[in-house]
């Protein structure tokens, strides 16, 4: 089953402006449509190419790659080897987990300066050291990040009016109650599913959620095959899973001493970049200082940790069973589970924000003569001010950390948002949005 993906508009973009210049790297988690993506813009856009997929190639194959310095030779051997006839300007070859071959990757520089064919490269964990550490990387390839499938990506999949939702924005009156809580409920069968090709086909053709979830476990499953191979000792793991429990216990930041029972060291600080670059995660960072760039006051020995898809951190929430009752999704779908859900919201509102290729940051500072402290949960720059988001899981509650920032930093501050559930409003200047509005105001 083939979905319409925003990755595909920027590869032809690259096709348009840079691909007699650049190689493009597809890159991502494992599972989140890379290879799909790639096809499919091959098979539409190419008179012929050449798909490698170095998880399956064999050593013929790998062979051709041997000498890299006769690029006839080589054309000649790919040729002969897939059966596929090459055209000068109008073919593409494809180079799958490219991760795994890293000889091919180096191999890049010399491909793209002889100027014959366009290459696309996929990958997994590519940013891991030991995928590289003995090759050149090139620098005539320009990188895509592709994101688990975004709402927007979700409703044209599944055949919701993905438009209406930019009517009602555009409105900016609230839709009453009966129809706030069907678009509500809409959204939280993204949050339920989440963006994962897999888990959306299933979805789409009728399973179950405990099925559905079955699917999610899979990937889990393969996460962890994956960093079992960076770290036998399964600390990488015990980092990935500990995620949503330290959300739900709304710590200031992510421990990983808490996760792996371990007192931490330059290892495991390595490890937790190394989860990092598996883009699994998504790392939000604190901004110590929102009065200038965010990105120049990132404090890299605070932050936050959530989960780079919706469905996948739904599923973590309840790996400890077996498998996740349909009577799970159900109050969850109708929004009667009984713990305070706002963790997951927030990982929701990270995952929305992050597929627009933003990083994340976030604001927590003292209040005066408490040992209880101010944090607000995620900031956007826009131009020279900012867009400052607090996420609550049901009501507008209490806003006093959202309310205290915009007094504080008032002249840095463009506009200041609630999340929830609930219906547009306002009060003074702090603006109440219901949380599927959020890509509208991004």
């Amino acid at each position: 089953m083939y979905f319409k993906r925003k990755a595909y508009d920027k590869l032809l973009e690259w096709k348009a402006r840079f691909s007699d210049r650049y190689a493009v790297m597809l890159e991502g988690a494992r599972r989140v449509g890379k290879s799909t993506i790639a096809e499919n813009f091959a098979r539409n856009e190419y008179k012929s190419y050449i798909l490698l997929d170095f998880s399956k190639a064999t050593e013929q194959m790998k062979a051709c790659f041997d000498d890299i310095g006769n690029l006839d030779l080589l054309f000649l051997r790919l040729q002969a080897e897939t059966g596929v006839t090459l055209f000068v300007h109008e073919s593409l070859i494809i180079f799958d987990e490219v991760q795994l071959f890293p000889k091919a990757r180096q191999a890049i520089k010399h491909l793209v300066a002889d100027g014959r064919y366009h290459y696309l490269e996929t990958g997994s964990l590519i940013s891991i050291r030991r995928n590289v550490k003995d090759i050149l990387i090139p620098s005539e390839e320009m990188k895509i990040q592709v994101y688990p499938m975004d709402y927007e990506e979700f409703c044209c999949a599944t055949g919701q009016n993905y438009s209406i939702l930019r009517h009602v924005f555009d409105s900016g009156h609230g839709m009453g109650q009966a129809t706030n809580r069907k678009l509500m409920r809409d959204l939280r069968i993204y949050l339920a599913v989440g963006g994962m090709p897999q888990a959306v086909e299933a979805y789409i053709s009728g399973r179950n959620f405990s099925e559905i979830d079955m699917i999610k476990r899979q990937i889990i499953t393969l996460y962890e095959e994956d960093f079992k191979k960076i770290d036998p000792s399964g600390r990488l793991s015990s980092l990935y899973h500990s995620v949503p429990a330290q959300l739900a216990r709304g710590s200031r930041k992510y421990r990983a001493t808490t996760a792996t029972g371990t007192r931490g060291g330059a290892r495991t600080q390595e490890l937790l970049f190394d989860l990092v670059d598996s883009k699994t995660v998504l790392p939000c960072w604190n901004a110590t200082d929102p009065r200038v760039s965010l990105a120049d006051t990132k404090d890299f020995n605070r932050f936050k940790l959530y989960v780079a898809d919706t469905g996948l951190f739904v599923t973590l929430m309840f790996i400890d069973r077996p498998s996740t009752e349909n009577d799970v999704y159900a109050k969850l779908l109708s929004d009667k589970l009984p713990a305070n859900l706002g963790y997951l919201y927030e990982n929701l509102v990270a995952q929305m924000i992050a597929s627009t290729g933003r990083e994340l940051y976030y604001h927590t500072w003292e209040k005066v003569g408490s040992t209880h402290y101010y944090e607000v949960d995620f900031l956007v720059s826009e131009g020279s001010k900012l867009k400052v988001f607090e996420v609550k899981s049901s009501g507008t509650g209490k806003h006093g950390s959202i309310t205290e920032f915009a007094r504080r930093f008032s002249k840095h501050v463009k506009n200041t948002y609630v999340l929830s559930q609930k219906d547009v409003s306002s009060e003074g200047t702090l603006f109440f949005k219901p949380l599927y509005l959020l890509p509208f105001l991004l």
